[in-house]
Formats: structure tokens, C-alpha cells, sequence
């Protein structure tokens, strides 16, 4: 988790989220990591759950014409679409150590000391996210502002907790390492990640990790 700083711009999260969705932009054609050439929506090894809430929101477009993510928690995947659908790239992310759909009431203002371990969750849901600034100035894209969740690149806060080496060789459970903030490699998030939600609004889809898939996502689960 990263604790908050002022977004980008001192608005109402109304006006401020208004103003980034009228200015967002479509990703522009990348290669690398991910959706290369001939490569097709999903990966294997995507979740059914992930497919299906793919489907929902394409066949809807409830995402309204922003770019959208889709962060799978059981099988700690991040997926990454344009604003018109496509699917652009998926990696592997660190999570909240600890299981739960749901953020504690206040959490956003707790200093990191005081976290308890089982506060320390990736709420489920939908969120429109925005950009901003860490405290010491990264940037970073909110998810939940007001319960300081947000998606970031990979970063060392202790050697003991082998971070990297959870991210690129480590089960679904040993990437559940953080204090409820996304962590995504450095390399995808520069391509993917900042030059599109760190510049304007998006959406991010979280799929539950203890909660049904109906309860966070009535319409999705009962799309056909």
C-alpha cells in the first residue's frame, strides 16, 4: 500500500474524476510483453472467471470508453485493455497479504506501522482510477484513493520478503506479499501502464478472492 499524497489535480473526486474521463486516451499499438504479434485474448492460463468478466464488459462496454483493467486475485494476474476493447497485455502482480474483498473503514489514513496484517487486503470491485504522486513523489495510478490502493511498480521494501523473486518464480499464495497495493513489474507498467492510466481516468476490474463472483458482479455472472 502506498500512502496517500494529493492527486494531480485539487478537485472534488467528482469533478476530478469527470475531468480525466473527458480527457482520456486510447492506448496507441505497443509489441513486447504480452499481447504481441498473432497474439489473441486470453492467455493460457487465464481464469474462466477473468474470460467471462472480459466478455461482460465488451459486450456492454461498461467501461464506458476508458481503458480498463482486470486484476485477477486468485490467480494474481493483471490484464490491461484499450479504451476500445483490445486486449493489449497480462503479467504477473503482487497482492494484499491478506485475503479479503473489502477494505477496513479508514484504512487510507493509518500509518503503514499500523496496518495489522489482516487489514492488509486488495478490495474487489469496480473503480475508476485516476493518476497520481506517492508521498516521495512516484507516480502511481489510484485505485481507491481514500483507502490509499493503488497500482505501482514493483518495489524492495525489505530483502527479507524477495519481492522480485516472488513476482517472476512464485505461486498465486506467495505473491500475496503487500499491504493491499497492486505491484506489477517496472518494465510493463513504463509500457502499458503509465502512458495511458497515469496520464487520464480508466477502470479497474478486481475480481473477488473471497466472495462469490455474483456478489461483486451480478451482471457479469448472469451475462450470457
Amino acid at each position: 500500500m502506498t500512502a496517500p499524497s494529493t492527486p494531480l489535480a485539487k478537485l472534488s473526486p467528482l469533478s476530478r474524476r469527470t475531468a480525466l474521463a473527458a480527457a482520456a486516451l486510447a492506448l496507441l499499438p505497443v509489441t513486447g510483453t504480452g499481447a504481441g504479434t498473432g497474439a489473441t485474448w486470453p492467455p493460457e492460463g487465464t481464469s474462466d472467471t477473468a474470460v467471462q468478466l472480459v466478455r461482460w464488459v465488451q459486450g456492454t462496454a461498461d467501461h464506458g470508453g476508458l481503458p480498463f483493467a482486470v486484476i485477477d486475485k486468485l490467480g494474481a494476474r493483471l490484464h490491461v485493455f484499450a479504451a476500445d476493447g483490445r486486449w493489449r497485455g497480462s503479467a504477473a502482480v503482487l497482492l494484499g497479504s491478506a485475503r479479503g474483498d473489502a477494505s477496513v473503514p479508514g484504512i487510507g489514513d493509518k500509518p503503514l506501522s499500523k496496518i495489522r496484517p489482516e487489514e492488509r487486503t486488495t478490495p474487489a470491485g469496480r473503480f475508476i482510477t485516476e493518476p497520481g504522486l506517492n508521498l516521495r513523489g512516484d507516480d502511481i495510478v489510484w485505485i481507491d484513493y481514500d483507502a490509499a490502493v493503488s497500482l505501482h511498480r514493483l518495489r524492495s521494501v525489505s530483502p527479507t520478503e524477495r519481492r522480485r523473486e516472488r513476482l517472476v518464480h512464485g505461486s498465486a499464495q506467495d505473491k500475496r506479499i503487500s499491504y493491499g497495493c497492486v505491484n506489477v513489474d517496472a518494465a510493463f507498467y513504463d509500457r502499458l501502464i503509465a502512458p495511458v492510466f497515469g496520464q487520464s481516468a480508466g477502470v479497474a476490474y478486481i475480481l473477488p478472492d473471497t466472495w462469490s463472483f455474483a456478489a461483486v458482479f451480478a451482471a457479469a455472472s448472469a451475462y450470457p
